[in-house]
């Protein structure tokens, strides 16, 4: 499964708006008008903070190689959590999708801020059908041409609060649920899921620790500001899970203005895994956040570490663009990372429905592999 959701909406009128359709020419929806019908569905161009949550609706389709084409709804939603000029915005996504292949899902994510951002909540989850494909595990099982089609069932939560310990910086505790089942899988094959030690249904449950250093200036989609962030997680039978592993995740990222239109963003990810890890909890290669361009869980195994350098421009009006290159290895244990390495590139559309809130359509490119994304947010 993925965390960040594949529900992007938009109107058909927005990219045959072209970039400069002149005001008054009569064939082409003018600016004038999209703005209009946009600001009817929440999308104006100002935070209306006289509203306790400022709505946005975002009806449309979406895509990503992983659920073929769908339609969806999202909710943006903008808000201050308490009444101090001081505390950032907070935001919550809402949505809500299903795909000609048969994907089902609502998906939600929360950042919270509180009294002048010295405490944070932040909250995401999902419940999902959504039909997958099972390589193995490993760089060798993931080059292979041969698959394993099966249902993948689930349901994951994992609130995170946070207290502000020192400039800039703050630490906090979370649980983490997740809960999969992997239905309707082929017969006639060897059975490479009920091989493995979780077999087809898993459910962990663990307790979580966070370190958060965060100068960033808006997280959903930041312009400014660099964050490192260091996460653990202990899932075992006491705390209500199946199997006792542990999971470690580090991320560093920098956003640096190179002027008044133009983001270069940068990232280096790690995620680290011990124990008796279930399949479908392994870390993967390959989402619409970060290695874009692979099929989700084609590649995976026990530690994963990708980098990724992106430059964001922002044109007249409401219109974008990206370009990213990055990077990821996969591995058994730390020591061998490295020895294979995947690629990853490609070019973005961005159009800006609500202030800092971007529609993506992101063409991904990988090794022998691609992929289309079409969707709510920043990648990272």
């Amino acid at each position: 499964m993925t965390r960040r959701p594949a529900v992007a909406a938009t109107l058909a009128a927005l990219l045959s708006a072209g970039f400069a359709a002149p005001a008054g020419a009569g064939w082409l929806p003018d600016r004038e008008r999209i703005d209009a019908l946009l600001d009817k569905l929440g999308g104006g161009q100002q935070i209306d903070e006289s509203k306790s949550v400022d709505w946005g609706v975002l009806p449309g389709p979406f895509y990503m190689p992983e659920t073929s084409l769908g339609i969806g709804v999202a909710l943006v939603g903008l808000y201050r959590a308490d009444q101090e000029k001081t505390t950032p915005l907070s935001s919550l996504t809402l949505m809500g999708y299903a795909s000609v292949t048969g994907v089902v899902g609502i998906k939600f994510d929360d950042y919270s801020y509180f009294d002048g951002d010295r405490w944070r909540l932040f909250v995401d989850g999902s419940l999902s059908n959504e039909p997958s494909r099972f390589w193995g595990v490993g760089y060798a099982a993931g080059r292979d041409d041969h698959w394993q089609e099966y249902t993948a069932q689930g349901f994951g939560l994992w609130p995170k609060g946070f207290a502000r310990i020192a400039p800039a910086t703050w630490a906090g505790l979370g649980w983490s649920v997740v809960q999969m089942h992997a239905s309707q899988l082929e017969d006639g094959q060897a059975n490479a899921i009920l091989a493995t030690p979780a077999g087809r249904s898993d459910f962990a449950s663990g307790l979580s620790a966070h370190l958060l250093h965060d100068t960033r200036d808006f997280a959903p989609n930041p312009a400014r500001g660099q964050v490192l962030s260091l996460d653990y997680a202990a899932y075992a039978p006491a705390f209500g899970g199946e199997e006792r592993f542990d999971a470690l995740t580090a991320r560093y990222a920098l956003y640096q203005a190179l002027d008044a239109r133009s983001i270069l963003a940068f990232e280096l990810y790690g995620d680290f895994r011990s124990g008796d890890v279930p399949w479908n909890l392994l870390p993967a290669l390959g989402n619409d956040a970060r290695m874009r361009g692979y099929y989700n869980g084609r590649y995976r195994d026990r530690d994963v570490v990708s980098t990724q350098l992106e430059w964001r421009h922002q044109f007249a009006w409401r219109h974008g663009m990206t370009l990213w290159a990055g990077a990821g290895t996969l591995a058994p244990r730390p020591g061998d990372l490295g020895e294979h390495w995947l690629p990853s590139f490609g070019a973005g559309y961005r159009f800006m429905f609500k202030p800092r809130v971007n529609v993506r359509l992101d063409l991904g490119f990988g090794r022998d592999s691609a992929g289309v994304y079409f969707q709510v947010g920043e990648a990272f």
